[in-house]
């Protein structure tokens, strides 16, 4: 028995490979689209899969603020030591249409909070894939993976310069080859499921609603 379990992983070690650091050391599959036709296509592939894709400029914390008190949303949890927790902090309007509530507690301290139905979660993200609609996130201790995950709606604010063609350069232009993240995460619209009778409903295993912001 411990022979033929040599055996094994000797013919496995000697046929393993690196996808992500072979597929890096070859030009990646890309199109040739400039940063306004990658931005076109990402916004037409994520509003097909029902996304919402908004332009906005250095003003964007109120623009947000004013598109939830529309939606009728209290709250906006946000992680305060996050990449642009700091800048929607200092541009959100005063008053309590809608209030930003910086998320520090352990989830076992505001499991309830989190569920809350008129509550929506903030985050940043690396990049996203123009071809297939994605957002590239990865979530950490300032970001975690929560404020994606649990309120009904997920709000994303996206560089447009960090915007590829295909994921493969995405790969290439972030360097993975030189350490793949173990906790990468790419969205592609809101949560959804279908049933036996394919009947496909939103909200299911996350958030029903994915709104991103481009800038």
């Amino acid at each position: 028995m411990c022979d033929t379990r040599r055996l094994i992983l000797e013919r496995l070690r000697a046929t393993r490979r690196d996808p992500v650091g072979a597929a890096a050391a070859g030009p990646p599959r890309r199109f040739p689209w400039d940063r306004a036709e990658r931005l076109a296509r990402f916004q037409e592939r994520l509003t097909a899969v029902h996304g919402e894709v908004h332009r906005v400029d250095t003003q964007w914390p109120r623009f947000l603020h004013d598109l939830l008190r529309r939606r009728q949303v209290r709250d906006l949890l946000f992680g305060p030591g996050g990449c642009h927790g700091e800048a929607l902090a200092q541009g959100w309007p005063d008053g309590p249409a809608v209030r930003l509530r910086p998320y520090l507690a352990p989830v076992e301290q505001c499991r309830e909070a989190l569920f809350e139905p008129a509550l929506a979660g903030f985050s940043g993200c690396r990049g996203a894939v123009a071809q297939t609609g994605s957002l590239v996130l990865w979530p950490d201790a300032h970001e975690p993976r929560l404020l994606s995950l649990v309120p009904s709606i997920h709000v994303v604010l996206l560089d447009a310069d960090t915007i590829c063609s295909t994921f493969a350069e995405l790969l290439q232009a972030q360097g993975w080859a030189r350490g793949m993240p173990t906790n990468a995460l790419l969205i592609t619209g809101p949560s959804k499921s279908a049933d036996i009778e394919q009947t496909l409903t939103y909200g299911v295993h996350g958030p029903k609603e994915l709104i991103v912001l481009v800038r």
